[in-house]
C-alpha cells in the first residue's frame, strides 16, 4: 500500500522546504542532498513505501536497522526537508511513484524543490536553470537570482512525474535544471545547485568544498582509467591485416 509513514513524531516545522534527491544525470540530485543530510546531521523523518519502488532494503553505516530506499529528514532548525533515494525510478514507475506521494507533497505549507540534470557537452561551468509551476514558485526563482532556461527541454523520470502532477493540479513546486556530465558523477554541478539554487530558495547557508574535493578525486580516477585503457590498448595482444608491398 503507497504511504508515508512518519518515524519521528517529535519534529515540528512551518514552511519547510523539500529538496528531492532521485538518482539522475550526473547524480546530481542525490549527491546534493546526501550532501546536505550528511552537512546538517539530518534526522530521519520518514519511510516511503510505494508499489513502483524495488523490493529491496537498505543498511546503514555503524547500525544493524533496515529501512526503506527511498526517506525523508528534517532539519528542524532550518524548516529543511530532503528526500533521499538509494535507487532510481524507472520511466514506467515514474507516474506510479509521483502518484503515492501526491497527497503529502501537495501540502500548501511544504515548498518541493526538484533537480535535474541537463547533459553537458563542454567544459564550461555548468548553468543553472529554474523553472516553476506557479506565480509563486516563479517569484521564489527570481527572488533566488535563479535564471530562466536558454531553451526548450523536458523533465521526465521522477521528478518530471513529481512536476507535471504539480502542473496538473495547481500546486507551488521549483524545478532545478544544472548543466551536468551525462557519463560520471558531477559534484560540481551538485555544487551549483546547492550554493545557486537550494541556498537562496531555503535561505540556509551550506559550505560545499567537500563537493570540490569529490570533484578533484574522480578526475583523477578518471585520468587514471584513460591511462590504463590506453596502455592496455598499446600493450593487449591483437590481429591486424598484413598487405603485400607495404
Amino acid at each position: 500500500m503507497a504511504r508515508i509513514d512518519i518515524v519521528d513524531e517529535k519534529s515540528s516545522l512551518d514552511s519547510p522546504v523539500l529538496v528531492e534527491g532521485f538518482p539522475g544525470v550526473g547524480l546530481v540530485g542525490k549527491m546534493a542532498v546526501d550532501h546536505l543530510i550528511a552537512t546538517f546531521e539530518m534526522d530521519h523523518y520518514a519511510n516511503v513505501y510505494c508499489d513502483s519502488l524495488p523490493p529491496v532494503a537498505t543498511y546503514q553505516e555503524d547500525t544493524r536497522g533496515l529501512v526503506t530506499p527511498v526517506r525523508l529528514y528534517v532539519d528542524t532548525e532550518r524548516d529543511l526537508l530532503a528526500l533521499q533515494s538509494d535507487v532510481p525510478i524507472g520511466p514506467d514507475a515514474a507516474t506510479e511513484f509521483g502518484n503515492c506521494v501526491r497527497d503529502w507533497f501537495d501540502d500548501g505549507e511544504l515548498l518541493p524543490v526538484y533537480i535535474s540534470g541537463l547533459p553537458r557537452q563542454t567544459e564550461a561551468p555548468p548553468a543553472l536553470y529554474g523553472v516553476a509551476t506557479d506565480d509563486t514558485a516563479g517569484d521564489r526563482l527570481t527572488d533566488a537570482g535563479v535564471d530562466q532556461p536558454a531553451e526548450m527541454g523536458l523533465i521526465s523520470g521522477p521528478t518530471g512525474a513529481l512536476l507535471a502532477h504539480a502542473t496538473e493540479h495547481d500546486t507551488t513546486a521549483v524545478g532545478l535544471v544544472v548543466e551536468s556530465n551525462p557519463q560520471l558523477p558531477d559534484p560540481i554541478a551538485s555544487q551549483v545547485v546547492i550554493d545557486g539554487g537550494i541556498e537562496p530558495i531555503a535561505d540556509i547557508e551550506v559550505p560545499t568544498e567537500d563537493l570540490s574535493a569529490r570533484a578533484e578525486e574522480i578526475e583523477q580516477a578518471r585520468q587514471q582509467l584513460i591511462q590504463r585503457m590506453q596502455q592496455a590498448t598499446d600493450d593487449s595482444s591483437r590481429a591486424q591485416p598484413l598487405r603485400m608491398y607495404q
